[in-house]
């Protein structure tokens, strides 16, 4: 259903003054017409009385970035999106079925009201829910999911969502409840994003689809795995009304099952590439050390002395601890 914008009803003042008149009208009729002996007028002032009140039903008044969607009769009437204050059909009824739906998200958190002190509170009495449709960016923060990666892995994420309606009709009318729909379909799409990439850097798995490994992942790509969610959204609440301005990931973690082992993992990992460094350091001191002695001719080393040294200068550079010196007083024979 395409959006019908109502324009030029902007004049909710003037006919707001005018019924006002006109009740002032019928109430000085009902006297007059029993001093003039012409009860037509009095039953006329009696009768607008009665239903003069409806002119009041079609007043309207929008807010900045609020939308009423409107119906006449169970047809789409139109929806107004300017600020303003309008008078329209006052058969008109504003429709909003996610009005009462509260997500986790902005827009729909409620501020606690503290009972009356003359009153006390009045826990029966339901507060009058408001049909408008928001046209605000609102951010919306569904609860954390697990879910396996692409190598099987159980993780925690969650994600949070920029969104707003940009077609109001679509929204009211082409889903049941928009925010409901929008909701599920954050959860879906995280599901099928999340799935192609690994927790961390992984050999051989291509998270593109085009058929090349590559290093993708959702600790080290989380611009990419965002973007890519957003797109996933968006195509599938387009027809909705709604449109996916940011999303982003707030939360990313290996599940409480396999936490502790994964940490060990990558603490093994960083400890064997930091032993890889330190070898490979030690071993060009050596040869640095063995080319100065030969280049200065300070000392002849024969092939078994040369072993020893090597040895212990690579002890001394990979030991964990501070070397302890000993002096040979005496010879190596």
């Amino acid at each position: 259903m395409s959006e019908k914008e109502l324009s030029g009803k902007k004049n909710g003042i003037g006919m707001m003054v005018l019924s006002i008149v006109l009740y002032i009208v019928a109430i000085l009729l009902i006297p007059i017409g029993g001093i003039c002996g012409m009860p037509i007028v009095t039953v006329v002032g009696i009768l607008y009385l009665c239903v003069g009140w409806i002119l009041f039903l079609g007043l309207k008044v929008v807010g900045p970035q609020e939308a009423l969607v409107l119906t006449l009769f169970g047809k789409y009437y139109g929806s107004i999106k300017e600020e303003g204050f309008y008078f329209v059909n006052p058969f008109c009824v504003a429709v909003n079925p996610a009005a009462e739906t509260k997500l986790n998200q902005s827009g729909d958190v409620e501020v606690e009201k503290k009972p009356s002190i003359l009153f006390g509170s009045k826990n029966n009495v339901k507060p009058t829910v408001s049909k408008k449709v928001s046209l605000k960016a609102m951010t919306l923060n569904n609860s954390r999911q697990k879910i396996n990666d692409c190598l099987g892995n159980p993780i925690e994420i969650g994600i949070a969502v920029i969104w707003r309606v940009t077609d109001t009709a679509k929204a009211v009318f082409d889903v049941d409840n928009y925010k409901e729909y929008l909701s599920l379909q954050c959860d879906s799409a995280l599901r099928n994003i999340v799935r192609v990439y690994p927790y961390d850097v992984a050999p051989n798995i291509d998270t593109t689809g085009d058929g090349i490994a590559d290093e993708g992942s959702l600790r080290g790509s989380s611009e990419v795995v965002a973007n890519r969610i957003k797109e996933e959204i968006q195509t599938k609440v387009a027809c909705a009304g709604i449109e996916i301005i940011e999303a982003r990931i707030t939360h990313l973690a290996y599940a409480p099952e396999i936490a502790s082992v994964m940490l060990q993992r990558q603490q093994a990992s960083a400890i064997i590439d930091a032993r890889k460094m330190i070898v490979e350091g030690a071993v060009g001191m050596v040869e640095m050390a063995l080319a100065k002695l030969n280049e200065n001719d300070i000392v002849t080393l024969d092939e078994e002395r040369k072993a020893a040294m090597v040895s212990n200068m690579m002890v001394v550079l990979c030991g964990n601890h501070d070397a302890q010196p000993i002096i040979n007083s005496g010879s190596l024979y």
